[in-house]
């Protein structure tokens, strides 16, 4: 007689249940320790070398697995989940080219200074060095590109370690930390304890500024003539925008943010110039190049925000420079006061002691500054002609943040031309809304950024501002985005040509377009609804609003527009590569 399976479980719910485990699975372990740091969201592709992993994972139901389509994208979301949030995002990828195609979203990470710590899976120990099936040297490989690498060798080591690597991740200058786990550490069994603290001899980061150094920078700062306040995304990271914004008040100096500052101080504050650098605004550029005291909080004076250093240090200036990194201070720029510490700590102490300093900036000075930044701004540098026989990528940014002012809005972006614009026009007034790849300048981030956000921050509005080709690197993960149900909405500012390097081979390279002409482009809508999404084709100015409003409307559902753009338009203000700031072409005519 045969026992059916209806009999078989009933058998088995009848048993009484076994003692629970004193020991775990290496697997289970890693687990354990994501369900510590409160961990909500992974994102991972499954392999040989993490099949354990895995199998622990559909054991649990507090850690929700996004499956993406590449591994490339895994890093990307919860990379941009990590932008919008503050908390470190997880990935995890197999061994071999799991992990290789993972490298370039560790990289963009880490130029970025993002808190994430990856699991990658790894050959059995014995089986490492000798050219196993899907065997890569992961620590070496990622070294350059982390904040810090880990091979687990011994299971009894795993929860140590990816303590620690949560607390390298995320504590001073946060960053990506790489932690390699070989399949017989998986599986293998030890007693589970998750350490409460972590405390590493050699690593100690300093968050209090020196006292000195800061009474100094008082100094300075209320002695200055022509004072200017350069911030990046340190301050961002630092969740010091309050503070920022309190000083800036405090003082009435005039501001500027980086690409990855944005939002640190609202656009709309008559104090802030807008972006500096490559394509940041005349005023902007003029003022750091003009003013006699420089205060640097959480920025790095990097090659495309003050162009050839000869040429910034051609005019004598004061720089105080505040970041966590010891070593992002006088890497390029010499400066006069340093100050190491947690961009939040040394901000508030600067304002308490500006509050009980008894001199005041000489208004006097100060006005004149004004004056002469006024007239700077009168140029009007991101002023572009209107059309309404083509559609100028300008005008759809312009549109957008019409149609989004106020409301809980995210933006996202690729890069190229379209990033650029989307920095110049879209008026950004909250940190952590505009999310972006700003040191590696990854092409195809901002598709995963969107879908790690939207996991983040369902009730928000999160809009991805791409190009044609940019997109073309992760489109695979509309996929993505039907199966966990993150209704993106993505904006292709669709020239047919790779923009950014058609521009440089117009303007530098004798408008020889080698290679940025795309021909053979796809159906964006056909592609879109193929994925099971709403697609809109836009080819006259005369649509993008109602285009813009349809897409804010269907708030359940990911929607792809496809906006064909003026090919001929090009980004202004330029600062030309080895030219200094004040170097600007302002439009064609400067050319």
């Amino acid at each position: 007689m045969e026992i059916s399976p209806a009999e078989l479980k009933r058998a088995a719910s009848a048993q009484p249940p076994s003692d629970t485990p004193t020991e775990l699975s290496g697997s289970e372990i890693m687990v354990r320790c994501l369900q510590a740091e409160q961990v909500k969201y992974l994102w991972g592709y499954p392999g040989g070398a993490v099949l354990y992993i895995y199998d622990a994972l559909y054991k649990q139901d507090s850690i929700q697995h996004i499956l993406v389509r590449h591994e490339q994208a895994a890093v990307h979301a919860a990379d941009g989940y990590a932008r919008a949030t503050g908390e470190v995002g997880v990935a995890l990828v197999t061994s071999g080219p799991g992990v290789t195609n993972a490298v370039t979203g560790i990289a963009t990470a880490y130029m970025d200074s993002i808190p994430l710590v990856i699991i990658t899976g790894q050959v059995p120990t014995p089986a490492i060095g000798l050219d196993a099936f899907q065997e890569c040297d992961t620590v070496g490989i990622t070294r350059p590109v982390v904040k810090h690498n880990f091979l687990v060798k011994d299971v009894r080591d795993l929860a140590s370690t990816i303590k620690k690597a949560f607390h390298i991740a995320r504590t001073g200058r946060p960053g990506p930390v790489v932690v390699d786990i070989p399949k017989d550490v998986s599986i293998k069994t030890t007693a589970f304890h998750y350490p409460e603290r972590m405390e590493l001899r050699s690593y100690n980061p300093v968050k209090k500024g020196h006292g000195g150094q800061i009474r100094k920078a008082v100094q300075l700062l209320l002695s200055a003539k022509r004072p200017y306040i350069y911030t990046g995304g340190g301050v961002v990271l630092g969740d010091a925008s309050a503070e920022l914004r309190q000083l800036i008040e405090l003082l009435g100096f005039p501001c500027t943010n980086t690409l990855m500052g944005l939002g640190a101080v609202p656009a709309s504050d008559p104090r802030f110039l807008g972006m500096l650098g490559m394509h940041g605004t005349y005023e902007a550029n003029m003022t750091m190049q003009h003013c006699d005291v420089l205060l640097a909080v959480g920025a790095r004076f990097d090659d495309r925000v003050i162009g050839d250093p000869k040429h910034f240090a051609s005019v004598e200036r004061k720089i105080i420079h505040v970041d966590i990194d010891p070593s992002s201070i006088s890497k390029r720029v010499k400066v006069d006061i340093p100050i190491v510490g947690d961009v939040k700590d040394v901000l508030q102490e600067l304002i308490a002691q500006i509050r009980e300093a008894q001199a005041r900036p000489d208004a006097g000075a100060l006005a004149a500054w004004w004056s002469q930044i006024n007239d700077w701004r009168k140029r009007e540098c991101l002023a572009y002609r209107g059309s309404d026989q083509v559609i100028k990528p300008q005008a759809v940014i312009e549109k957008l943040w019409q149609l989004t002012r106020g409301t809980d809005t995210y933006v996202t972006s690729d890069v190229g031309q379209h990033q650029m614009w989307a920095a110049q026009f879209y008026r950004f007034e909250e940190p952590r809304r505009w999310i972006n790849s700003g040191g590696l300048g990854t092409m195809g981030v901002g598709l995963p950024y969107a879908m790690g956000i939207k996991l983040a921050k369902p009730e928000a509005d999160v809009f991805c501002i791409t190009g044609e080709g940019s997109i073309q690197m992760c489109i695979q993960e509309l996929s993505t985005c039907k199966q966990y149900d993150t209704p993106v909405k993505v904006i292709s500012l669709n020239n047919r040509y790779l923009g950014m390097v058609r521009q440089w081979q117009e303007l530098q390279y004798g408008g020889r377009y080698s290679h940025s002409y795309m021909d053979a482009l796809p159906d964006f809508v056909k592609l879109a609804e193929a994925y099971g999404h709403v697609g809109l084709l836009v080819e006259r100015p005369g649509d993008v609003e109602a285009a813009l409003r349809e897409a804010i409307r269907l708030k359940d559902r990911t929607v792809f527009i496809d906006v064909r753009t003026d090919p001929t338009e090009n980004v202004w203000p330029m600062v030309q590569a080895g030219k200094g700031i004040t170097e600007m072409l302002l439009g064609s005519e400067d050319l």
